[in-house]
């Protein structure tokens, strides 16, 4: 039976370094829309010219360009075991979404592991990510966007997968380690 996990959290989370630790554990890919936003917008598609400008406004990308890109994604073979979703879905139409994908394939999420970190903690390490790699999209002012339109639009899916029995909060702010090892367990447990 194939494993999906979503990681969920506010952006700068560490949501992708904890994605990417266990996709390398469980042998799955990690499925990050930003990174698959960022590919787009690099290669000049059309759906990277539609994507950017709302990118570097800090405003969340349509969800039927995102459940479009994300589909695609999920067809290439190396998904066949699974997935982990790095900071997908992000709303509850998009939850909706990558449900009903899921489900037309008989499968289903099998946990959602919320990394909880505090606002000024998550400033922090977006502006050092964003010196450090060189990402326009993490400016100042976006990262404020960024977080206001999480706490709006994307928070509320907590209920949601809440009331599903499928969120388990880790506390993100201590060491990558530490919360890898949290990460670890959980997936270890629903896979």
């Amino acid at each position: 039976m194939p494993v999906y996990l979503v990681f969920f959290g506010p952006p700068g989370s560490g949501k992708g370094t904890q994605a990417s630790r266990l996709a390398n554990t469980l042998g799955v890919p990690q499925i990050s829309t930003g990174d698959l936003l960022r590919d787009h917008v690099s290669r000049g598609t059309e759906l990277g010219k539609t994507a950017k400008p709302i990118m570097e406004s800090g405003a969340l990308v349509p969800d039927d360009l995102v459940t479009a890109m994300l589909k695609d994604r999920l067809l290439m073979e190396d998904a066949a075991g699974g997935a982990l979703f790095d900071g997908y879905p992000r709303t509850l139409p998009q939850a909706e979404a990558l449900e009903g994908l899921l489900a037309s394939t008989g499968s289903g999420i099998s946990a959602v592991l919320f990394i909880d970190v505090p606002d000024e903690v998550i400033t922090g390490r977006i502006l050092k990510r964003a010196e450090l790699e060189g990402r326009a999209d993490d400016t100042q002012d976006a990262v404020r966007e960024r977080l206001r339109v999480y706490r709006e639009k994307t928070a509320p899916l907590a209920r949601h997968y809440e009331a599903a029995g499928l969120l388990v909060t880790i506390d993100g702010n201590r060491g990558v380690d530490e919360v890898a090892e949290d990460v670890r367990r959980v997936a270890s447990g629903r896979s």
